[in-house]
C-alpha cells in the first residue's frame, strides 16, 4: 500500500485535478489485449497500466475520428478533396491547421515551425543547412551513447564533407560511475574547444536516463563560442516546457509519437528560429515553394519564408489529422504549463514508492552493486532535470533480470518499455495516467521482484518478438 505521506505530498483529490477527466479521451488496452496472463479473470477487461508512452502514446480517441473522416473524405472526394473539403480541412493546407498548435507546444512563431516527414530526414535537411563545416572549425559536440541514428547521422554527415568522424566528433560521456551528463561538462567543453566546434546538437531529454538538459544554458554558451546550436526533441515535445524562440535555438527536429501521441510512425516537425529567414534551402522541394506559384509549376524554386520553405513534399494526411486530435486534447488541457505541473506529481509519486521499495538501491550504489540479491534503482536524475520518464535499472547488472522483471510486469497488466541490457523506462503521462496506474505499477514491480529473489532469474525467460524489437536498441526505425 502507498504511504499516507507520498499519497499526500503528491495525489491531487478530484477537485484539484481536471486533467484527470482528459484520461477518457484516450483508448487504453484492456489487459485482456495486451495478453496478461497473470490477471484474474474480473480484471481481464479492465485497462491495462500503460506506462509507455515515451515510446509510443496511447491513442487519442479523437485521432481515430479524424482518421475516419479523411477516409470518407478519400472515398466520396477522391482527388476533389485537396480543394473541396466537406469538414473545412482541405488537403492542399491540412498542415495549416496543426502548425500553429504545435509553436504553442514548443514556444515558437508559425513561420519557423513545419511539420513535415520523419525525424532522421529532417535532421538531415537541418545537418545539411547548419553543418558548414571549414577547415578550423568541423566539430559536432554531442552525447556519446546518442540514439543511435543521430550517431549515423552525425558520422554520415562528417564524412560527406571529408573529414574523419573519429576526430570530427566530440562524444561527451557522463563521468566515471555517474548516469547522466553534468552541464558544467558540456560547457567546459565548450570552453577548451569552442573554436574547432561547428555545431553542437543534444537531445532535449535522453532517451536511455531521461535526463532533461538546460536547452537555454547550453544554447546560450554554444553561440558565444561561435557554435550553431541544434536539438533533438524526440522526448522533450509534449513532455516538458520549451520555448524555443526565446532561447534563441537555431533548429530543432522531433517526431510526434512519443508524447504527442500521434500513432506508430506519425509525422515529424522541425523547427528554424526566424535569424535565419533567407538562409538557401539546399534541398529544395515542390512543397517548400510559395503556395501561391506553387501549382503553376515554375522552373524556379521561391521557397516559402521560414520554416515552411524545407518543405520538400505534400505532408500524408493521415497522419497529420492523428496529430491534429492529439493536440486538440493539449489545447483542451490548458498547454504545457498545467501537464507539466500534473506531471511532475505524477513522477515525483512514482519515485517515492519505488524509494521505499525493500529492493530499492540508491543510485549512489549502484556501480559497485556487487550482491546477488535482485535490486533496482533510479538513473534518472532529480528535480527540474527530468520529465515523466524514469529509467530504472535492474540490478545486479548483466544477470537477465530485467528481462525477467519486464515480462512478468506485462503478464500481470503493466506496460513498460525496455533498453538493453538493464534499463526499464517507466512513464507516467500527464494527460492519461493516474495516480492508480503508478501504485499499481510499483506493486507489480515488488511483486516480481519478490518472485525473482524467491525462485532466481529464470534460465528460460522467453521475450516474446515483439518485446526483443521494442528492448533492443532501434537502427532501422528511430523509436528512441
Amino acid at each position: 500500500m502507498p504511504s499516507a505521506a507520498a499519497s499526500a505530498a503528491f495525489v491531487l483529490p478530484p477537485e484539484q485535478d481536471p486533467i484527470a477527466q482528459l484520461r477518457d479521451e484516450f483508448a487504453i488496452p484492456t489487459n485482456k489485449q495486451i495478453g496478461a496472463t497473470a490477471v484474474g479473470a474480473e480484471l481481464e477487461d479492465e485497462p491495462c497500466t500503460y506506462m509507455a508512452g515515451n515510446s509510443l502514446g496511447l491513442m487519442p480517441k479523437r485521432a481515430k475520428k479524424l482518421v475516419q473522416e479523411e477516409l470518407d473524405v478519400w472515398s466520396i472526394r477522391a482527388v476533389e478533396g485537396h480543394f473541396d473539403h466537406p469538414y473545412e480541412r482541405p488537403w492542399v493546407s491540412i498542415a495549416d491547421n496543426v502548425t500553429p498548435l504545435l509553436a504553442e507546444m514548443i514556444g515558437a512563431k508559425e513561420a519557423e515551425v513545419a511539420c513535415m516527414s520523419t525525424l532522421t530526414a529532417n535532421l538531415h535537411l537541418m545537418l545539411n543547412t547548419f553543418y558548414r563545416p571549414t577547415k578550423e572549425r568541423f566539430k559536432i559536440l554531442c552525447e556519446a551513447h546518442a540514439f543511435p541514428s543521430d550517431q549515423y547521422a552525425f558520422a554520415s554527415q562528417v564524412a560527406s564533407h571529408g573529414f574523419n568522424p573519429k576526430e570530427a566528433l566530440i562524444e561527451l560521456p557522463p563521468r566515471t560511475g555517474e548516469y547522466s551528463l553534468r552541464e558544467e561538462d558540456i560547457l567546459d567543453v565548450l570552453a577548451l574547444e569552442g573554436e574547432s566546434i561547428a555545431l553542437v546538437l543534444f537531445p532535449g531529454v535522453q532517451y536511455y536516463t531521461g535526463q532533461v538538459f538546460s536547452i537555454q544554458a547550453i544554447t546560450k554558451a554554444a553561440k558565444e563560442h561561435g557554435c550553431i546550436c541544434g536539438w533533438d526533441l524526440a522526448h522533450a515535445v509534449g513532455n516538458v516546457p520549451l520555448a524555443l524562440h526565446d532561447w534563441n535555438v537555431d533548429f530543432a527536429v522531433w517526431c510526434t509519437y512519443k508524447y504527442l501521441n500521434s500513432g506508430p510512425g506519425g509525422i515529424s516537425g522541425l523547427f528554424v528560429h526566424e535569424s535565419w529567414n533567407g538562409q538557401p534551402i539546399r534541398n529544395a522541394g515542390w512543397w517548400g515553394h510559395d503556395p501561391v506559384t506553387r501549382f503553376d509549376m515554375p522552373p524556379t524554386f521561391s521557397a516559402i519564408p521560414g520554416a515552411q520553405g524545407f518543405q520538400q513534399s505534400n505532408p500524408s494526411v493521415l497522419t497529420t489529422v492523428a496529430l491534429l486530435g492529439s493536440l486538440q486534447v493539449f489545447k483542451e488541457a490548458g498547454g504545457m504549463a498545467p501537464l507539466r505541473a500534473r506531471s511532475v506529481r505524477l513522477t515525483g509519486y512514482l519515485d517515492a514508492l519505488i524509494r521505499r521499495s525493500r529492493f530499492w538501491v540508491p543510485p549512489s550504489r549502484a556501480a559497485s552493486y556487487t550482491s546477488a540479491r535482485p535490486s533496482v534503482t533510479i538513473i534518472t536524475p532529480i528535480g527540474a532535470a527530468r520529465g515523466s520518464q524514469l529509467s530504472l535499472l535492474l540490478l545486479p547488472t548483466g544477470k537477465g533480470i530485467m528481462q525477467q522483471v519486464l515480462q512478468g510486469m506485462k503478464e500481470r497488466g503493466v506496460l513498460g518499455d525496455s533498453r538493453k541490457p538493464d534499463v526499464i523506462r517507466l512513464a507516467p503521462c500527464a494527460l492519461y495516467n493516474s495516480w492508480g496506474d503508478v501504485e499499481r505499477a510499483v506493486a507489480v514491480l515488488e511483486e516480481v521482484l519478490d518472485e525473482v529473489e524467491r525462485e532466481g532469474v529464470a534460465a528460460n525467460v522467453v521475450v516474446p518478438a515483439e518485446e526483443k524489437i521494442r528492448s533492443s536498441v532501434q537502427t532501422t526505425v528511430a523509436i528512441i
